[in-house]
């Protein structure tokens, strides 16, 4: 199986077909003035992750020079399993779930043809991602619900 970043480079090479803008460099793809960025990672502490995503900056090189911009969407490729505390943090603050995906890729770097999936967003770059790994690389996809929203924690109310 190959690596996250030889997976995002894939990606990245086939976004070119469909005229977006992408990075040599760096792990974004820009379309309508959007930047989609892509994040590698084993693991991350939970506040290093919440400082990342809160400040969404989003390096962009041209030609010699650099320039900071903000990211619409962050996709996270984790190649171990996100804790638990990770993915709640997500949900702690509503605005999170509309920008940011997650991408467990561990069960595929075992070599099995699975990655658990967290994405809310509305991001055409993150659906092009998940139909280029379920076509290109014959990967199934499995939801990551929200830990918090099991049956222990809510209940229905009967109406009259």
């Amino acid at each position: 199986m190959p690596k996250v970043w030889e997976i995002l480079k894939k990606f990245k090479d086939f976004c070119k077909f469909h005229g977006w803008k992408t990075s040599e460099s760096y792990d974004w793809i820009e379309i309508d003035d959007r930047y989609h960025n892509f994040l590698c990672a084993r693991n991350i502490h939970p506040s290093s992750f919440k400082n990342i995503v809160t400040n969404r900056k989003c390096v962009v090189r041209e030609g010699l020079s650099y320039h900071v911009v903000e990211a619409s969407y962050t996709a996270w490729l984790f190649s171990e399993t996100p804790s638990e505390i990770l993915v709640k943090t997500i949900f702690e603050n509503q605005e999170f779930p509309k920008r940011i995906a997650l991408y467990d890729l561990s069960p595929l770097l075992k070599g099995k043809n699975l990655c658990i999936k967290l994405n809310h967003t509305d991001s055409t770059v993150f659906q092009e991602f998940e139909n280029f790994l379920k076509k290109e690389l014959k990967v199934k996809l499995k939801p990551l619900s929200n830990p918090e929203l099991n049956s222990e924690n809510y209940t229905i109310a009967k109406l009259p």
